[in-house]
This record gives C-alpha cells, sequence and structure tokens, in this order.
C-alpha cells in the first residue's frame, strides 16, 4: 500500500541539509516540488564535473535530488508571491519546507502564520544553523567545530578533523524526516498542521550522548582518540599484510575467544583478561596485535574471525562498497532519457514499497525550472503568453 502517494511537498531548497531530506520523502512516493530563485537557483546545481554537457545539472546537484520536481518562482516580486500562495492552495500542499534564513520568512511571505491562513492543517518546516531567533550562516564543518563532532575526530596527537559525511547536514535531514512524520501522524489524528523549527546546531549536538554526559558527570576530557575506543579494548584499525581491517573486541568473553586462535595465543596474558586491563596498556597491546595481523591477509583475518563470529570488517573502498551482495541489491538508479545518462544512487536507509514498484529507479534529477509549464501552466492554469511574461519580468 502506497501512504504516500497523495502527500504533497513544497520545499524552498538549496545545498543539502533541505534536499537530502525532501529526496528521501521522495523515495516515499511523495510529490516532492523544489522551489528555485530564476536567476540564482540552488548552487550545488552549479558544483562538480559537467556530466550533461549543459548547464545547472553538474554531478553534486544529481547526488540527491531524483524524483523531484523543480520550478522556479522569485519570491521577492509581489507576483511571485501570489502565484507561490496559488501554489500551496490549489496544489494542496501538505507540507512546506525551507531553509531560508529566519529574516527573510515574511519578506518572502513564507512565514508559518501566512501560510497556515492559506492552509490551515499545513505542515510548516524550517531549517536554520542555530534555531529561528539566528540568522548566523551555517555551512556543515561550521557545525562540526561548533558542535564538538570535530574534536572528536581525528588521531589524539594531530589536529581536528571534518568527518567523511557531512552529519550535521545529513542527521538534521534525518531528525527532520522523523519531526514530519509525527506531524503527519498528529494531522491524521487531530487535523491540525505543525509549525516545526529545525536547528541544524541542535540536531549535532544532540548525537553526543556519551561525551557530554561523562564530561558533566565526571569531570574528564573527552576528545579525540583516532581509531581506538575510550572504553573497549582491542577495538582499533590493524594493518594486514594486503591493507587494514578494523577489529572490535566489545567483552571479556570475545577476548578470551580471540586469544584461543593459534595466531593471537602469545596475548593470553593474566593481565588481559579483562576489559580493564587491556585499556590501561591499550598502546602496547595495540602494538602486539599488529605485529601478528600483518603476517596475515584481511582475508585470513576475516574468516578466522567469522568462525568464531568475533566483529571484523576489511575497511573497503567506496567501489567496493558499491559491490558488495548487500548494496548491491539494494542500489537505486535514475536514467535521463534525454542524454542516456544513468546515474547510480545508493540504497535508502530502508526500502520503501514506493521504491519497490519503480523497480528501484526514480526519475532523474530535474533541470532548472523543468516543471513551470506542467504546474504553472497545467494545475495553475496560466497561458504561454502569460508564462511568457511571468519569465520576461523576472517573476519564474
Amino acid at each position: 500500500m502506497d501512504l504516500f502517494k497523495n502527500i504533497t511537498v513544497l520545499s524552498l531548497e538549496q545545498a543539502t541539509v533541505l534536499p537530502y531530506l525532501t529526496y528521501r520523502l521522495a523515495q516515499d512516493g511523495m510529490r516532492v516540488i523544489r522551489l528555485e530563485h530564476p536567476v540564482y537557483g540552488d548552487p550545488n546545481r552549479m558544483i562538480g564535473e559537467n556530466v550533461l554537457g549543459e548547464e545547472r545539472m553538474n554531478a553534486y546537484f544529481l547526488c540527491i535530488n531524483a524524483g523531484k520536481k523543480a520550478l522556479t518562482l522569485n519570491l521577492a516580486d509581489p507576483q511571485g508571491q501570489k502565484i507561490f500562495h496559488r501554489l500551496i492552495k490549489e496544489l494542496n500542499v501538505d507540507i512546506f519546507a525551507t531553509n531560508q534564513l529566519p529574516r527573510n520568512y515574511k519578506k518572502l511571505g513564507i512565514d508559518y502564520d501566512t501560510l497556515k491562513g492559506l492552509k490551515p492543517d499545513i505542515i510548516w518546516l524550517g531549517v536554520t544553523g542555530f534555531g529561528p531567533d539566528s540568522n548566523e550562516a551555517a555551512y556543515d564543518p561550521i557545525l562540526q567545530a561548533r558542535s564538538g563532532l570535530m574534536e572528536l575526530t581525528g588521531e589524539a596527537d594531530s589536529d581536528p578533523q571534518v568527518l567523511g559525511i557531512p552529519l550535521p547536514d545529513m542527521g538534521t535531514s534525518e531528525h527532520s524526516y522523523g519531526l514530519l512524520m509525527k506531524a503527519l501522524f498528529k494531522r491524521q489524528a487531530t487535523g491540525e498542521g505543525s509549525c516545526i523549527h529545525m536547528s541544524m546546531f541542535e540536531s549535532s549536538v544532540s548525537w553526543l550522548t556519551v561525551p557530554i554526559t561523562l564530561t558533566q558527570l565526571l569531570n574528564k576530557k573527552i576528545t579525540r582518540r583516532g581509531n581506538t575506543h575510550e572504553f573497549f579494548c582491542p577495538v582499533s584499525v590493524y594493518q594486514t599484510s594486503n591493507g587494514f581491517v578494523y577489529m572490535a573486541v566489545g567483552n571479556d568473553r570475545q577476548w578470551k575467544s580471540m586469544t584461543s586462535l593459534d595466531i593471537f595465543k602469545s596475548l593470553d596474558k593474566p593481565e588481559y583478561e579483562k576489559n580493564a586491563g587491556r585499556i590501561k596498556d591499550v598502546d602496547n597491546l595495540n602494538r602486539a596485535i599488529n605485529e601478528v595481523t600483518r603476517q596475515h591477509t584481511s582475508e585470513e583475518l576475516i574468516d578466522l574471525f567469522n568462525s568464531l563470529t568475533l566483529p571484523i570488517s576489511k575497511i573497503k573502498t567506496i567501489p567496493e562498497v558499491i559491490e558488495d551482495p548487500l548494496v548491491a541489491r539494494r542500489l537505486l538508479f535514475s536514467r535521463d532519457d534525454k542524454t542516456g545518462t544513468e546515474i547510480t544512487l545508493p540504497p535508502p536507509p530502508n526500502m520503501t514499497p514506493f521504491l519497490e514498484s519503480l523497480d528501484r529507479r526514480l526519475p532523474f534529477p530535474p533541470r532548472f525550472g523543468e516543471h513551470n509549464g506542467e504546474i504553472y501552466g497545467q494545475q495553475l492554469g496560466y497561458s504561454d503568453e502569460e508564462l511568457q511574461a511571468l519569465k520576461h519580468e523576472g517573476v519564474i
């Protein structure tokens, strides 16, 4: 059953945090329409290689915009606001989302009170860097720095590092996704809409469960430790004869199983029987483990650990991840009918009935203003002449 096919999302979006959220909603089968300024558009359209040989469809934009429709509209123009308000009412918009700065809400006519007046049960989402009372600029690495995520990432004796993925962006998207689902449930149960303010900073700090609690409780410094773990040992990256593996021994029973293997018997010492003893001597123990693992291939170690149900993994490259059977069977695809270009997209967090019904193939990311004619013309009733005039005037 396709629960979301009648849900319409209108999103004034750019960059990553909101486009990734609406991409997730599109994977559920919601009708997602992205709004962009008719001159500036989404800056991410211009980032990365120009794989299609045309403007505003560069590679970086293609990653999180499949399955959407695209409109251009100048909300700073009174005519643009009039059209926008028609969209809200005549498309029966269920969710409106924006990552504009809060100071622009009323100026652009997109504030919650205005839209609630047009559609009382609308679900309104404003994603900001630091909350609705702040107009401070917020890019993902800035949030990583301010939230403490960067302080926790990197080697102990080296500089702080950014994460390999933009967690403040994508984590905020996931938190927003959950809030929207609660809002839809609330509306179904009560008929009421919702006003949701989502702060990227608050979202990012919420991941610091252990660091914040233990800092305050024990007055101890929690900081980056490289590949080792604060409380468990051995948990780290270890070199093999042909690469690297990550091994994670989470309890004393697993350690006993590990040292039952012939290659690790030399480490079966009384002082290492308990995790506290291993943590106390973590540097020496990790060096000793590395001396063993360097004599064996990653594959040999993985087979040995798997035979005892001990956690281990080769540190895979992205091409190797794509080829993993558990990934390959869930990959998504999108093909451009105009150029024949096909893109491969990562699996969703959970495969949806909608994606399965499409054989995991989403419509190609939309070109700049691609659906102006369809939505403004066919659905709002503007004639071709009127659309040309609006384009000439810079409204669309």
